[in-house]
C-alpha cells in the first residue's frame, strides 16, 4: 500500500493548500501525514509549518503542485466562462419562450445591469487590444 501513495498530500484550501508529507514507513505501518507548509496559490507564497526547514525535494514538489494547480484553475476559469455563454443563451430562450411576466419583473433589472456592465468591460477591453495591435503594427511599419 505504501508504494501506491504519493510522497506529498495537498489539502486544498480556499487560496491554496496545506502540504503534508505522507509516511507509511513506521512501526505500525499506518499512514501518517506530517504538515510541512501552507501554499498560497494567488501569490505563490510558501510558509513552512512552525520552525520547519523545507528540503529541496519539498520545495520542488510544492512548486510542481503549485504550477499544476495554477494551470488547472486557469482552465476551470475559462471553462466557467464558456458555460456562462451557454447559460446566457439558455436564459435568452427561457425569456423568449417560457418566462411569465412576474418572473421577468423579478429578474429583468438585475440581468440588464449585469449585461450592461459586462458589455461595457468587454467593449473597453476589445478597444484596448485593437489599439495595442495598431500600435504594434505601426511600429513594425516604421522599422
Amino acid at each position: 500500500m505504501g508504494s501506491d501513495l504519493p510522497d506529498y498530500y495537498f489539502r486544498i484550501r480556499e487560496n491554496g493548500a496545506a502540504v503534508f508529507r505522507v509516511d507509511t514507513e513506521n512501526r505500525q505501518r499506518r499512514i501518517e501525514m506530517d504538515q510541512l507548509a501552507t501554499v498560497n496559490v494567488r501569490n505563490g507564497e510558501v510558509k513552512p509549518q512552525g520552525d520547519r526547514v523545507l528540503t529541496a525535494e519539498d520545495i520542488a514538489a510544492i512548486q510542481t503542485w503549485l504550477d499544476e494547480r495554477v494551470a488547472l484553475l486557469a482552465r476551470r476559469d475559462i471553462d466557467d466562462i464558456h458555460r456562462a455563454v451557454d447559460y446566457l443563451n439558455i436564459t435568452t430562450q427561457w425569456v423568449q419562450a417560457k418566462a411569465t411576466d412576474h418572473q421577468l419583473e423579478d429578474v429583468t433589472d438585475a440581468l440588464l445591469l449585469a449585461m450592461h456592465d459586462l458589455r461595457t468591460v468587454l467593449v473597453r477591453k476589445k478597444a484596448d487590444r485593437m489599439m495595442a495591435a495598431d500600435r504594434k503594427d505601426g511600429s513594425e511599419d516604421q522599422a
